[in-house]
């Protein structure tokens, strides 16, 4: 009995207990040493990097491609996809803007439909995975998920078609746990810009907190955004026009507004708007950093969207190689630092602060598109 006794006394509590998913490492302050060994491996210095600013990848398809698959299983590995667990470890992602757009070719009316069901499913998902995902609805609770050694999941970018022109829906969908909203592709955000409701729409934004993602929309629209917005806005999948001339990449002019603005370009692992190697991707980042500044430039991984992705980029654990071969090129780590993680944190906690302000002095809108637009 005695010896029983001990034993149970010697058990540790159950805190004390390992756990089977560590939180990254603690970040260091401004002041502190480098993060990595100047002399060491690139690829070496970029983990270790990474282990400490993990990388916010601004868009990943992974909803609308579970749709197609009767089971999977991100926690032990899904090879008919491009993002699951193990992957987003080895790349050390940290959070994740998951994106809720639906099939093109919808029938009039479905697309709040669509959105929501994609809600249904992401919710799904992390409930299926509490032990690796994290629901996240602001900066600070996507800290806290980084600190748990969960991956964050910001839900958006959502079509802004979903809201069927209304404000009402809108609040809904924020409701539910949309942080982005991309204004392409609706009747007030065209390529004359915005119109009068569209103004509405992005003053709804600001007092609610949900960030514009204005990729895919016209210059017009991008130009009124940045004046009017009092939160700096998203180019969720956008790279440099001047290096490859897709419609959705940014012109230098657009560029040197979004960096003005306090906004975020998040060039994406595309091959059809960066080029086909890992090297051009580095290209655009240098040059969306040259002309933005280095506090305006993000990484979007597009993974399972369907699109073509630079060798060594194929899914979400490539992440390494790319911040190795910005280490080759002289980035300073600072730079690496806000381009992985740092500078979405700025622009999610400058929009929490925004809301909380907008709130206090502004009542819900009740404008219509009729009301304004006429």
């Amino acid at each position: 009995m005695a010896d029983l006794q001990h034993e149970l006394h010697t058990m540790p509590e159950v805190g004390e207990l390992p756990d089977p998913f560590p939180p990254f490492a603690a970040v260091p302050d401004a002041g502190d040493t480098p993060l990595s060994d100047p002399d060491a491996d690139p690829l070496d210095r970029a983990h270790d990097l990474l282990a400490a600013h993990p990388v916010v990848d601004g868009h990943n398809a992974l909803p609308r491609a579970l749709r197609r698959l009767p089971f999977y299983d991100l926690q032990l590995g899904e090879n008919a996809v491009g993002t699951d667990l193990p992957r987003l470890r080895e790349g050390h992602v940290g959070a994740l803007f998951w994106s809720l757009h639906a099939p093109t070719g919808l029938a009039t009316g479905r697309a709040l439909a669509a959105t929501l069901e994609q809600v249904d499913l992401v919710r799904s998902v992390i409930r299926a995975h509490p032990e690796g995902l994290r629901p996240a609805y602001g900066a600070g609770q996507v800290i806290d998920a980084r600190n748990c050694g969960r991956v964050a999941v910001v839900l958006g970018p959502a079509p802004a078609t979903a809201l069927d022109d209304s404000l009402g829906i809108l609040r809904v969908l924020h409701s539910l746990g949309l942080r982005v909203l991309a204004l392409a592709g609706t009747s007030w955000a065209s390529e004359a810009g915005l119109t009068r409701f569209g103004e509405e729409v992005v003053r709804e934004m600001n007092r609610l907190g949900v960030l514009a993602d204005l990729s895919g929309a016209s210059d017009a629209t991008i130009a009124r955004t940045l004046d009017i917005s009092r939160t700096p806005v998203l180019c969720t999948r956008s790279a440099a026009r001047a290096l490859r001339p897709h419609p959705d990449n940014l012109p230098d002019e657009l560029l040197a507004a979004l960096g003005a603005a306090g906004g975020l370009c998040m060039v994406p692992l595309a091959a059809e708007q960066t080029g086909p190697t890992l090297g051009d991707v580095a290209d655009h980042l240098d040059h969306v950093r040259e002309i933005a500044g280095p506090g305006c430039v993000g990484l979007s991984g597009t993974h399972d969207s369907g699109a073509a992705h630079p060798q060594d980029l194929a899914d979400a654990a490539g992440y390494p190689h790319l911040i190795a071969e910005l280490l080759r090129r002289g980035w300073p780590e600072t730079d690496i630092t806000q381009l992985t993680w740092g500078n979405v944190q700025r622009v999610l906690r400058t929009a929490d602060f925004a809301a909380q302000t907008a709130q206090q002095r502004r009542e819900p809108s009740t404008a219509t598109i009729t009301d304004l637009d006429g």
